[in-house]
């Protein structure tokens, strides 16, 4: 009977503990602005790009709900243009915090991010479109300070998908707002990043195992269009609108996103045999113009791809 009393008082103590949000913490992050040309597609076409870190999406930023960060933008010396930091995570003053920056210059802030989500990140310097539309943006998590539960299941795999536009290099601004020279659209930086189907020389692809429960975040960076996702061969077993638990909807077929927002997206590929899903803007314009990736998911699915340092596919 004592046995029994203490296993019981055990687990509830365990299960208390796991419960327990995380203590706040401090998180610095620092991103230097870099000018630079990138490939954009599988052929080696490459645009000059206006970048976070020299990459698109600049780098990933991770914190839990309730953490400060203390974040810092360097503006390379041998930039032409000024830059800055808006990021949709933050509560501050856009006159303040979100100011540009020469080339050469530097900006500190802090902020504390109070509410769970997948928030984008962008330069907001004018003309914004333009530095949106040239690369300058990211992807900002912010994990509830509640552990996992049956509401907010426990991932087995997260990736990390951005959509941006490609235009024509050179497109003036007011062309960007018109959408005019629109030829593509990025997923994380190249016309169809993952998609071996539609592009050959698309050598990676997300992976799986079967039954395994697949969280995907999805920001849209398009400066005009909204986002229509959907898993082809597939629904979303569960939706967070804008990242946040306590926003869920299940059983979806195909979710909105607005431009400069997000969504967490859940699906679960049946277990017992492999199988393959096409996560597409199902905007046919879109779609068929690089917003196509794919999903693999086999029993022999890299162990290391949708976790750690490997949640953005570069």
């Amino acid at each position: 009977m004592r046995q029994s009393l203490y296993a019981a008082v055990s687990a509830c103590a365990l299960l208390g503990a796991l419960a327990t949000p995380a203590a706040a913490k401090t998180v610095k992050v620092e991103m230097t602005v870099k000018e630079v040309e990138l490939e954009v597609d599988h052929k080696g076409t490459k645009q000059k790009m206006w970048t976070y870190g020299g990459t698109i999406p600049g780098p990933l930023v991770r914190v839990t709900e309730g953490d400060t960060v203390d974040f810092t933008l360097i503006n390379d010396a041998a930039n032409k243009n000024s830059h800055s930091m808006d990021f949709h995570a933050a509560i501050v003053d856009v006159l303040d915090e979100f100011a540009e920056v020469k080339p050469g210059g530097t900006k500190r802030f802090t902020f504390e991010a109070k509410y769970p989500g997948v928030f984008v990140y962008h330069c907001g310097a004018a003309s914004m479109v333009e530095h949106i539309s040239r690369g300058m943006y990211g992807v900002i998590i912010v994990d509830p300070k509640e552990s996992f539960s049956a509401a907010y299941p426990k991932p087995d795999r997260e990736y990390v998908l951005v959509q941006g536009d490609l235009f024509r290099e050179g497109t003036a601004v007011d062309d960007l707002l018109d959408g005019k020279n629109w030829i593509g659209a990025l997923i994380n930086g190249k016309v169809f990043h993952y998609d071996p189907v539609h592009d050959p020389g698309a050598s990676q692809t997300l992976q799986a195992k079967p039954g395994e429960r697949v969280r995907i975040y999805y920001v849209n960076a398009s400066v005009n269009e909204p986002v229509a996702l959907h898993p082809i061969a597939g629904i979303w077993d569960r939706v967070y609108d804008q990242g946040n638990p306590k926003n869920v909807v299940h059983g979806a077929q195909t979710f909105l996103i607005p431009p400069a927002s997000g969504a967490v997206f859940d699906i679960v590929p049946p277990a017992g045999r492999a199988t393959n899903n096409a996560i597409v803007d199902h905007a046919m314009s879109r779609a068929l113009r690089g917003a196509i990736t794919v999903l693999m998911t086999n029993d022999d699915a890299d162990p290391t791809l949708g976790r750690g340092d490997k949640l953005i596919l570069r």
